[in-house]
């Protein structure tokens, strides 16, 4: 089965087996899902790579719970996601995956500690948002209003905010694709920060392809499939990337 890693060792947090996912358009069906297999394990750091419509947003959206196959089974540590509830899959949501997207959705009436705040008064077991927003370098900027932040900044405080609540899971959809080439390299440092220190799986959807350089695994996709899955065996931190 394509992407099945047989190393024993490392714990399975997804499995996907045959997954694919149909869009009916009107009278044209758009299939952005071709028979997908694919695991992912505690801890690692993936990058998805592929163009426009390969199928890697529609991948990570039924990994996070927020859309699901038209065929096929996903389990996560061993719970069919493929059988749950629309209640089931809210609250796998708001307990397991932290999600952090291209635009930071950030509330421009609150600060920055505010904003992570959101979070944690709905999670069982939060982080401070002080503590948070230490984890991404923003220790001097809690009180700051978004609009007193420059857009890595506010990037930042979306991923505090996605991470406050100890998600098991980090789910990246193009998180640097509005910012430059500095600003996105202290984004994805905070991102590998967290992975480190927080042992959060963690998947990055990019169509940058010199980001893969700082993952475990880079997952290849075109017109819904798989088409390559590499393991590095040496990573690079995203200060030595070459964009």
């Amino acid at each position: 089965m394509t992407g099945i890693n047989t190393n024993t060792q490392q714990k399975t947090v997804f499995q996907m087996e045959a997954v694919s996912k149909t869009y009916d358009m009107g009278e044209v069906k758009v299939r952005a899902l071709r028979s997908i297999d694919l695991e992912l394990f505690e801890g690692e750091l993936i990058v998805l790579l592929g163009p426009s419509g390969s199928g890697k947003s529609t991948l990570l959206n039924i990994l996070g719970g927020l859309d699901v196959p038209t065929e096929g089974k996903v389990w996560f540590k061993g719970r069919d996601l493929t059988l749950a509830s629309d209640a089931a899959l809210t609250q796998f949501r708001r307990e397991y995956v932290g999600f952090v997207f291209q635009f930071y959705n950030l509330i421009p009436s609150l600060t920055a500690k505010e904003n992570v705040a959101l979070v944690t008064e709905i999670a069982s077991h939060p982080m401070r948002p002080r503590e948070a927003l230490g984890l991404v370098g923003l220790d001097d900027r809690i009180d700051h209003f978004p609009a007193q932040l420059s857009g890595g900044e506010q990037q930042r405080v979306a991923i505090a905010r996605a991470i406050a609540k100890r998600p098991q899971v980090l789910l990246c959809d193009e998180p640097t694709g509005a910012l430059d080439f500095q600003t996105g390299k202290r984004v994805l440092e905070a991102i590998e920060r967290v992975n480190k220190e927080l042992g959060t799986t963690t998947a990055i959807i990019t169509h940058n392809a010199g980001i893969a350089a700082m993952a475990d695994k880079v997952i290849t996709m075109r017109s819904g499939e798989i088409t390559h899955i590499k393991h590095n065996r040496v990573k690079v931190t995203p200060s030595e990337l070459e964009w």
